[in-house]
């Protein structure tokens, strides 16, 4: 049996796919727009957790792994590509957390929605396990977070959560203190979700020629 690796970590994304994805953009940016938009956020995720140097890089994909775009960052960022099961968000990351911690002792997750996450950002929250954190989080502005990082799995973290909403990190505080769990958070950070996120990422520059293009 091979032996598991320390760490590695998992992003999750959504197929490019013009009209299915950044729906809250399309106003601004077009479908096209905001479909390359999509993309090159999902560059950024795999550039920064390849940054990181922690361990092996795995997306984590829906709706199909035979997307162009996803086999084009198997190559370009050695990516092991995975489905992403059926389900909520919490079926998914808790699927893809049982899944990973077989491989990995401790396992980070995160989205292609958070350009200001850093591969520091990364190196912390592995330390943070590897110091004897049950798990770790980066919150985000919106009440949710942007990375968990998990030692083990368990359903309980992810059940019956109100996803989407300003309350799933607090929830989540509740639950691991039902739970008994010590946990690290990061400091806060913000997604890209809407209009003004949008003019925030082009203000600050988060990602070089972050300009995806026109209406479509």
């Amino acid at each position: 049996m091979a032996a598991r690796n320390e760490n590695s970590i998992l992003v999750f994304a959504r197929a490019p796919v013009p009209g299915h994805v950044k729906t809250r953009l399309i106003p601004l940016l077009g479908t096209h727009g905001a479909a390359a938009l999509h993309r090159k956020l999902t560059e950024h995720a795999l550039a920064v957790a390849h940054e990181s140097g922690i361990g092996p890089v795995e997306l984590w994909c829906t709706p199909s792994i035979e997307d162009a775009f996803f086999q084009s960052c198997r190559e370009r960022f050695k990516a092991g590509l995975h489905l992403q099961s059926e389900g909520d968000l919490g079926m998914r990351m808790l699927d893809a957390f049982e899944n990973a911690l077989g491989r990995s002792r401790q396992v980070l997750l995160i989205g292609s929605d958070c350009p200001s996450l850093t591969a520091a950002e990364l190196r912390t929250a592995a330390r943070a396990l590897h110091d004897g954190r049950d798990a770790v989080f980066c919150p985000a502005e919106d009440g949710g977070y942007t990375l968990i990082g998990l030692t083990h799995a368990m359903p309980a973290l992810f059940d019956a959560m109100t996803w989407g909403t300003d309350i799933v990190m607090e929830e989540t505080r509740e639950r691991l203190r039902n739970l008994g769990w010590r946990w690290h958070e990061l400091p806060t950070h913000w997604d890209l979700d809407r209009p003004e996120d949008y003019q925030r990422l082009v203000r600050e520059s988060w990602i070089a020629d972050a300009e995806p293009g026109g209406q479509s």
